[in-house]
């Protein structure tokens, strides 16, 4: 199917948009943690990109791998310091799949 890749092994994988935001008083920590770990997911867990908005408190995390604990576990890493919110994600094709499904071409 369209919406997953494969990684090495040829396992199904998943895209997971993290959508985060610092909370209130903690933004110079949050920075803090963020220079000293590199926000670096847990191994098996792949950064396909992250966007910070210049001068703000948001940003996103696009993560992809096989294995949802392992979102679960780098949420669990930040949540102290931001909140995240996350979403399993699919391409423009494979959107365009699921609709022509429903709706026809």
């Amino acid at each position: 199917m369209l919406a997953f890749s494969e990684n090495e092994e040829g396992r199904a994988t998943v895209k997971f948009m993290v959508t985060w935001r610092t909370r209130p008083g903690l933004h110079k920590t949050a920075v803090q943690q963020f220079l000293k770990t590199g926000g670096n997911p847990p191994k098996g867990l792949k950064t396909v990109g992250r966007w910070h908005v210049p001068g703000s408190i948001l940003g996103w995390h696009l993560l992809e791998g096989d294995d949802p604990t392992l979102v679960a576990e780098h949420v669990a890493e930040w949540a102290d310091v931001i909140e995240l919110e996350v979403n399993p994600v699919i391409e423009d094709a494979a959107a365009a799949e699921a609709a022509s499904k429903v709706f026809g071409k």
